[in-house]
């Protein structure tokens, strides 16, 4: 299928061996390929695409997609019903009699208060914090706690007092008690009361972030700091034979850098629905060996199509589509998603490509504070200097020539025409042409650096997985021409890259965005003060303000108004963050033989609900998208 020169796929042969070959177990019933080492499987520190797809897996929440029907409806997930209040504020959740724990304990509701919980605090730095601050008392609690914590370090003075900081804990337990509305009245029910009505709140739900954790499991590994008051966890719960979950799929082994092997559950509650006994993934950073791996049988998916050659992978799919237009077109017009079209198509191997549309930007980040790390003053905490580097950018040629995978540049945050509604701001130009370069430059001066003199040199950092590189070289080459600064490339393993951007300690780096629900606060919170995510350490009372003022609207069509303004603001004056291109993903399986892999525009793809048709495992039936039906209130099919 894919041809590869015969010393590459040499080459590529060894690293496969390294990664796949080397099992000490047979090959797993699916077997699908990440690009990156998972870094957590705890809930609460996950934030990568991978980390997320992986928690899906072990964990399951409330709710969670309907995959196979055309608007991606919310279904009963641990939850098998809801019912909402007249005012929407108030959620009541029934959990399901069957649910139970991966050692067979039943869930509680008391488990979702308990990981709520933990997920508000401030001492887990979590990325989702905004997410459980949607339920009522959520911020007042996290903010309490971040203040009575730090009051306790500052006056322990690096002093050990562990009684104090028990009973400090003890406190805090209280004052969630106190100011959060969430509650479990009994074992089945979860009373959930929001700061305001939240028409997403099931799509919130859905996410990876708001499943439970194992109270008794967790709890084992908590420590208190006596000096500084703030909840420890070891890592040693999330390891295999340690970890228990209530999804679909069990921890069995994990091998670091090498792969994550997964049994199925036999306590999930539908488990008598899962078509594979074992699953396993492999990281594979090298493009080549992982598409080497597919073409060769040791993987069943590649959930990041990451080679030189993918511009003509795409174009040999474009071309037999082409083909065969008249027979697309027929079955479009029977509303079949684009994955259920090429199972109609005459088999080829030019549909085992599989591009999925993206709720997803890739960025480039400036560190917004007024010093570096080193305590230098930071250049980049001038929007003018953001804006000139801005402006000096060619994301039209990293699509077309460095990408091409048929993505869009970007010149905003949000992709445009994804929310019903919501207007996109017109934001700041893909290609410079010269009269934009002369304004950059002039911006330059205007900042006090005239031709780049006196800026120092720009520091890019990104990880080595990905392409990120080509990316990096491209705006390094843009900048360098176009405005005569200084750009220095520096490239970090994931978990290093992941340390510095969450410690400020970078000039530049790049950045992504895959949004978690259908609003537009799922990519403008990013950018809120002190948000989780805010890896830019960008702060704006405007641009604040403008979130607090839409979130106070009841006119649904007036909140998306101000909400656009504040995107306006980030894009076209402030500038924290460059969007560079709205993402395309390219996927790789055989839409003939593997069934559940669907066109979700959130990626959420569920391996519990895949199959590979003729291994004798389950139906040799694939999984059908079904006609959209609506939601009723209560939450059932």
């Amino acid at each position: 299928m894919f041809k590869l020169l015969v010393p590459v796929a040499v080459l590529v042969a060894v690293l496969l061996a390294a990664v796949l070959i080397d099992r000490p177990l047979p090959r797993a019933d699916f077997v699908y390929i990440e690009r990156s080492e998972v870094t957590t499987l705890d809930l609460h520190k996950a934030s990568w695409m991978h980390d997320l797809r992986m928690a899906t897996n072990i964990y399951e929440g409330l709710v969670r997609y309907d995959n196979f029907t055309a608007d991606y409806r919310k279904k009963p997930a641990t939850a098998e019903s809801w019912t909402v209040s007249e005012d929407g504020r108030t959620w009541t959740f029934t959990i399901r009699a069957g649910a139970k724990w991966s050692n067979g304990q039943p869930v509680r509701a008391s488990d979702f208060v308990y990981s709520y919980r933990r997920g508000m605090l401030p001492d887990m730095a979590g990325d989702y914090i905004s997410m459980f601050q949607l339920i009522k008392g959520g911020k007042a609690f996290y903010d309490w706690r971040a203040k009575a914590q730090g009051a306790f370090a500052a006056e322990s003075k690096g002093r050990a007092r562990p009684a104090e900081a028990e009973a400090l804990w003890k406190q805090t337990l209280a004052k969630f008690d106190e100011l959060v509305g969430l509650k479990a009245p009994d074992d089945r029910t979860l009373v959930m009361e929001l700061e305001r009505p939240t028409p997403y709140l099931l799509e919130v739900l859905a996410y990876e972030v708001m499943g439970p954790v194992y109270p008794p499991l967790v709890d084992r590994f908590q420590s208190i700091d006596p000096t500084t008051g703030m909840v420890k966890y070891d890592s040693g719960w999330t390891k295999p034979g340690v970890l228990i979950g209530n999804g679909p799929f069990v921890l069995e082994d994990w091998r670091y850098k090498r792969e994550i092997r997964l049994r199925k559950n036999e306590h999930y509650w539908d488990a008598k629905n899962i078509h594979f006994n074992t699953i396993s993934m492999p990281s594979v950073p090298d493009g080549n060996a992982a598409v080497l791996a597919f073409q060769t049988g040791a993987a069943d998916w590649l959930t990041d199509v990451n080679v030189a050659f993918r511009g003509d992978l795409v174009a040999r799919r474009e071309a037999y589509l082409e083909k065969h237009k008249d027979l697309v077109e027929k079955l479009k017009a029977q509303g079949l998603d684009r994955v259920e079209i090429d199972r109609r198509l005459p088999r080829d191997e030019a549909l085992f490509l599989q591009p999925m549309d993206s709720f997803g930007t890739y960025f480039i980040n400036f560190n917004c504070l007024a010093r570096l790390p080193d305590g230098r003053a930071n250049p980049l905490s001038d929007a003018r200097v953001r804006r000139a580097l801005v402006m000096a950018m060619d994301r039209s040629n990293i699509t077309k020539n460095v990408r091409r995978a048929g993505e869009e540049p970007a010149t905003t945050l949000i992709p445009p025409r994804s929310i019903g509604g919501y207007e996109s701001p017109k934001g700041l130009a893909c290609a410079p042409d010269p009269q934009a370069i002369a304004q950059a430059k002039q911006l330059l001066v205007e900042a006090g650096y005239p031709r780049g003199q006196g800026l120092p040199t720009l520091v890019f950092l990104f990880n080595k997985e990905g392409g990120h590189d080509l990316i990096a070289q491209a705006i390094k080459q843009d900048w360098e021409q176009n405005l005569g600064v200084s750009v220095s490339l520096e490239q970090v393993e994931i978990k290093v890259f992941r340390e510095k951007l969450k410690n400020g300690d970078y000039m530049i780096s790049r950045g992504s965005w895959f949004g978690d629900y259908g609003d537009p606060l799922t990519f403008l919170d990013l950018n809120r003060t002190n948000d989780g995510n805010n890896d830019r350490k960008y702060s704006s009372a405007r641009f604040d303000a403008l979130l607090d003022e839409a979130n106070s609207r009841r006119d649904p069509n007036e909140r998306l108004r101000i909400l656009s303004e504040a995107e306006r603001v980030l894009m076209e004056e402030d500038l924290p963050l460059a969007p560079v291109f709205h993402y395309k993903l390219l996927y790789l399986f055989d839409p003939w033989k593997v069934s559940g892999i669907t066109p979700h525009p959130r990626q959420k793809q569920y391996p519990f609900q895949m199959n590979i048709l003729g291994d004798e495992l389950g139906p040799d039936v694939p999984m059908r998208m079904r006609p959209a039906l609506k939601q009723g209130a209560g939450g059932t099919p």
